[in-house]
This record gives structure tokens, C-alpha cells and sequence, in this order.
């Protein structure tokens, strides 16, 4: 039994457990956020939304800041490049009334993206990180909704940026900084730097510092927490195919070293119960199980359910018919063990940063640069 941790406060939000589930594009949709807050308590963020396409009221968009009526607290993410237009998308969620936090997404490492010089590679610019910053900071303050930032290291070895976006974050009046302890080169490869989450931590005092890397265990958040300080985690990649992870979560945060352990039984119910939230989310069965699919391979990581059945499952098209396939399992055997914890998902390479052409080589915006932010603003996955 380790020390309880205490709540996350974020402006004027309380997280009893302060984890929070980071936003993942085409994975943190309402049913998965219900699906694991089934699970545990903590902060769940909604999938990443444009400034752009929400200003211009793009149904998706739309449906992205609408939350189920007994989400609270309810947490957005906005990403964008251009002040007035993230100031215009906070203003909509505030004045809407759609969400109760707003987290801006400084962290994706996605080429399509940064090479444009947005995501990761948009705090080098240092006066534009200011002016975004501010200016979704005034949006929220008309309502008090709390603003947040998650960021990376920067966008290389070289080329870091952590520490004086998080001091410039904590004066403009931002509640809390997350960081993702990698750069934009290396995408999800290696290892995540907490030793940067911890200097990040001692520079900026005034507010919640939270950590992100390498998180698949709540003994892993536990580690994180002690070896750097943090005041609370955010888990992305480690919750897919295990939102049981969140009960484990909310116990280690509580001093208890009570886990789920699940067996095959366990996981193929929770499947099922995440296509039922998915059908209710989409009001199509048939959409819902081809969304799914893609969790397959995640729940089912170390289980013993052969070839034939994985494909079975990765073709299911109705409710019914992923139930029967689900219950033709050997749904009587134990939890694998370490075969089914670690790492989800690729981690791919080190890449080199696709970033506009001379962006590096001044802290300030050229012309140039700023006619080819506009282009920034696409539909992509926060890092």
C-alpha cells in the first residue's frame, strides 16, 4: 500500500484522480470515454477538434464538443495556428456552454502537420505560441473555463522548447502544462524523457505540472509521479484495448494495490459493451463494428484467440454477430500475464521533423511562414 495521491485541481475543476486521459483522434469519441470512466475516475478529453472547422460549425467538429449529459467534467482540445481563430473556437465552447476545460494541442508530431509549422513545431515561433496562448486564455476566462496545453520537448535535441513554453504558459494565466516526454523527431520511438517532465516540474511552480510517455501500468504512473513530481499523468496509447487500466489507475492513486487482471471473459465482455456505446454513439450498428475493429488487436494482445478468430472479429458488421463470435472464444482462460501488458501500438522510428523551409532558423514568423500556417489546420491526432 503506497501513499495516496492527491486530486488534480485545474482552475476551477477538482480530478478526485488526477490522471487524464489524453485526447486520441478516432479513439477518445464519446463511447470510449464512457467506456472507461465505467472504469474509473479521472479526466477524460475528448478527441482533438480544428479551430478552423469548428468556427466554421463543420458537423464533425460539432460533434466532437458534444458530450453526454452526465459527462462532468466535460474536456475539450482545440488545435490551431492562428490567434483569432482559436479565440473564436474557445469563445463557441464557452459561450455554448459545450465543455468545462479547454487543453490546446502544441504536441502533434504528425509531418502533415509540422511541415506546415503547426503541432510540435509551432512553439519555436515563440511570439505566435504567445498570442495563441493569450488569446484562448481571455476566451476562457469570460466563463471561468480553465485553459490547458499539452506540448512535447520540442522539435528536436537541438531545437527544445518545454521549459520556456511552460514558464511563458503559467504568466499568460494557463491552469496547467502537460508534457509528453519526447520531441517531434522522435514521434513515439525510444523512450520517454521523465527526467525532462521533472525539470519542467521545478521550473514552473505555480501551477499543475502533468507528465505523458511511456505510461502502460499504474505502476508506471506511480514511477512517473515519484521520479519527477508531477501533480498528475496523462495516458494515452497504454488505455487501448484496456480501459480496465483506469480502475488500476484510480486505485494505485488511492495507496491500493488492488488490480484487474482480466480474463478472456472479461476482456470479450468489455468488447461487447464498447460496441453497444459505439452503436449508441454512431446510431449504426454497422458503422459502430467497423470502428471497432481497429480495437481488436488491442484488447486481444496476449490472449490466446488464434488467427481465424482474430479475423472473424476484424470483420464483424452487426452486434449480434460480434457477440457469437466473441462467445465461440475459449472465454474460460486466465489472464496471459505480461504477454498482455506493455506497449500498445507501433512506436515506429526517430523521423526527421518535416518543418517549412527555414523554420529553424529564427524564433520569428516571416511572411512566408505565416501564409502556409493557414494550411496547418487539418484533421490529425494530438501528440
Amino acid at each position: 500500500m503506497g501513499p495516496a495521491r492527491p486530486a488534480l485541481r485545474i482552475g476551477s475543476i477538482t480530478a478526485e484522480v488526477p490522471v487524464v486521459l489524453a485526447p486520441m483522434a478516432g479513439i477518445t469519441n464519446a463511447a470510449f470515454r464512457r467506456l472507461c470512466r465505467e472504469h474509473g475516475g479521472g479526466l477524460y478529453v475528448a478527441e482533438m477538434v480544428t479551430s478552423r472547422a469548428l468556427v466554421e460549425r463543420n458537423p464533425a467538429a460539432v460533434r466532437i464538443v458534444t458530450f453526454d449529459d452526465d459527462e462532468a467534467p466535460r474536456s475539450a482540445q482545440v488545435y490551431g495556428v492562428d490567434p483569432a481563430t482559436v479565440a473564436a473556437a474557445v469563445a463557441i465552447i464557452v459561450d455554448e456552454d459545450r465543455a468545462d476545460h479547454v487543453d490546446l494541442n502544441f504536441g502533434c508530431p504528425v509531418p502533415k502537420v509540422t511541415r506546415r509549422g503547426g503541432g510540435a513545431a509551432l512553439p519555436w515561433k515563440r511570439e505566435l505560441f504567445k498570442r495563441i496562448v493569450a488569446a484562448a486564455v481571455d476566451a476562457g476566462a469570460k466563463r471561468d473555463v480553465p485553459v490547458t496545453i499539452k506540448m512535447r520537448k520540442g522539435i528536436d535535441d537541438d531545437h527544445e522548447t518545454y521549459v520556456e513554453a511552460g514558464l511563458v504558459a503559467q504568466e499568460l494565466g494557463v491552469a496547467a502544462v502537460a508534457l509528453h516526454g519526447r520531441t517531434a523527431a522522435q514521434h513515439y520511438s525510444g523512450h520517454a524523457d521523465w527526467e525532462a517532465i521533472r525539470t519542467l516540474k521545478e521550473a514552473v511552480t505555480k501551477i499543475p505540472v502533468l507528465g505523458n510517455g511511456d505510461i502502460w501500468s499504474a505502476e508506471d504512473a506511480v514511477a512517473m509521479i515519484e521520479q519527477t513530481g508531477c501533480d498528475g499523468v496523462v495516458v494515452g496509447r497504454g488505455c487501448q484495448g484496456r480501459p480496465w487500466l483506469f480502475a488500476d489507475l484510480e486505485a494505485a492513486m488511492r495507496g491500493s494495490q488492488e488490480r484487474i487482471r482480466p480474463d478472456l471473459r472479461y476482456v470479450a465482455d468489455t468488447v461487447y459493451r464498447h460496441g453497444e456505446l459505439m452503436a449508441e454513439f454512431y446510431g449504426d450498428e454497422d458503422k459502430a463494428c467497423r470502428d471497432l475493429r481497429k480495437h481488436m488487436a488491442w484488447y486481444f494482445k496476449g490472449y490466446p484467440v488464434g488467427g481465424e478468430a482474430r479475423r472473424a472479429l476484424a470483420m464483424v458488421e452487426s452486434l449480434r454477430q460480434l457477440r457469437r463470435t466473441l462467445d465461440d472464444l475459449d472465454l474460460d482462460s486466465p489472464y496471459p500475464g505480461a504477454a498482455a501488458e506493455g506497449q500498445r501500438g507501433r512506436a515506429g522510428t526517430p523521423k526527421q521533423p518535416h518543418l517549412p523551409y527555414g523554420w529553424l532558423d529564427s524564433r520569428e514568423l516571416t511572411e512566408e511562414h505565416r501564409s502556409r500556417l493557414a494550411e496547418a489546420e487539418l484533421d490529425v491526432s494530438g501528440g
